[in-house]
């Protein structure tokens, strides 16, 4: 079976293991198509040709990068024409101008074709996206929802062919490992974050409840964002300035060295109006490397983070900072929550694991096209 996958995603170097881990299944050929870069509020990632065993990776020209809406790839049509898949996989949001054209295509090509959305929001959109939604809810033969809350909005939205809830992208425990105690050396209680610096991460707020925090700690933030600036001077204001690290967005290979160093990772995100956590994909590589997180109640993060870490209500500064001083002072508490991350991992969020559900689905779409 040949599956193409259409992916602005993929550009990052780590997500491609994924791809390793579909094509390794005998059965199956990967074409991956790819935009040269992609932009959002965080700046311009540039393809990261990190993981290419086993499938053909090829850089296809994008229009309006950075337009979520309206961003779409010119040449496609001629790709699919010239390597008529079996399945096409457009790892994208069904309402997109990128969308609409791909299933256009595979329906002219009569190529079985699946989307994949993160959107747990239930939103309205007006024409024209509301009209490229409707054509692919009618058009494609599957959907991956992200989350448990994103199949719930498919359907609500009136999408009634098959689904299945597989999240976009694993981790590589290979990678993403525990390193060894560095040998006894002090330090001081380090707290991480891993995101982009904008509002909706509450970043803010863990400014807030570290300031709150005595003995020796420290807070890595590590990223980029608008509202850096806005945060640098909170910390200044709780004079705490000292004690936080800063660290712009890394390359993704590198984060693997850095989530370590953490005795703890934080993702303190807060729904807005137009936004929920998705998924938190920084939750399972740090559970990966036997890192204990605490994660707010916004969106997916209790249902990636399970009974491996602690829970606050999302704005809740008091609980955050009560878990926070229950980790300092329990380093047994940190050992087993960090196992328990790691094993949730193992069993759940592996690319393998998300490839063999993947799989699983192009094999199902094959069985029904040559049946129908």
């Amino acid at each position: 079976m040949h599956v193409v996958i259409v992916s602005k995603a993929l550009v990052v170097g780590t997500y491609q293991r994924k791809v390793e881990a579909i094509a390794a299944h005998e059965d199956i050929q990967v074409t991956l198509l790819v935009p040269p870069y992609w932009r959002d509020s965080r700046g311009t990632h540039a393809l990261e040709p990190l993981h290419t065993r086993g499938y053909t990776l090829k850089v296809i020209p994008i229009r309006f990068p950075g337009a979520f809406h309206w961003h779409y790839y010119p040449t496609l049509g001629r790709e699919l024409a010239a390597l008529r898949p079996d399945v096409l996989h457009m790892d994208e949001e069904p309402y997109n101008l990128a969308t609409w054209l791909a299933i256009r295509y595979a329906v002219r090509l009569n190529i079985p074709s699946l989307f994949f959305t993160w959107q747990n929001l239930y939103r309205r959109y007006p024409p024209p996206f509301c009209l490229f939604e409707r054509y692919v809810y009618r058009h494609v033969q599957f959907a991956i929802a992200g989350n448990q809350e994103a199949l719930v909005v498919l359907r609500h939205k009136g999408y009634r062919g098959p689904v299945r809830v597989v999240p976009q992208f694993g981790v590589d425990p290979e990678r993403f490992r525990p390193r060894p105690d560095r040998g006894g050396v002090p330090r001081p209680f380090t707290i991480g974050y891993v995101g982009g610096l904008v509002p909706e991460k509450g970043v803010d707020l863990l400014l807030r409840a570290v300031a709150r925090l005595s003995g020796d700690w420290e807070l890595h933030l590590v990223g980029s964002g608008p509202a850096e600036g806005t945060l640098r001077r909170l910390a200044h204001q709780l004079g705490i300035a000292q004690r936080v690290r800063w660290t712009p967005r890394q390359h993704s290979a590198r984060m693997a060295e850095i989530y370590p160093t953490f005795d703890v990772l934080v993702l303190p995100s807060r729904a807005q109006r137009n936004w929920k956590e998705q998924f938190g994909r920084v939750l399972i590589e740090a559970m990966a490397c036997e890192v204990p997180v605490i994660g707010s109640t916004c969106g997916e993060i209790p249902n990636v983070i399970g009974d491996a870490g602690l829970i606050f209500p999302e704005g809740d500064m008091d609980t955050l900072t009560a878990h926070l001083r229950h980790l300092q002072t329990h380093p047994g508490l940190r050992q087993e929550l960090g196992r328990r991350g790691r094993a949730r991992v193992l069993a759940h969020f592996t690319h393998e694991r998300i490839a063999e559900e993947t799989v699983a689905i192009y094999r199902e779409m094959l069985c029904h096209a040559q049946t129908s």
